[in-house]
């Protein structure tokens, strides 16, 4: 599943959870496209909703912290 957004490069599933992953870090655009795949169900991988899911996890035992998208470049 790819992602649009204004003067911004397509985005897929795995390149946003690696980067998520990565930097420990996710926005809150980020959080409602990863909800919005999950929830719809259409165009997503069992792997990728795996991948979803273990973000959403991380999220509620401190692993990645849910940040403001102005904090996004820190």
């Amino acid at each position: 599943m790819l992602w649009t957004e204004q003067n911004q490069p397509k985005v897929t599933i795995n390149q946003m959870v690696n980067r998520i992953m990565t930097s420990a870090k996710l926005t809150r655009q980020e959080y409602l496209q990863l909800t919005s795949s999950i929830l719809s169900g259409k165009n997503i991988t069992n792997q990728e909703r795996h991948k979803i899911n273990q973000i959403f996890d991380f999220i509620q035992i401190g692993k990645i912290n849910l940040i403001d998208d102005s904090q996004s470049s820190l």
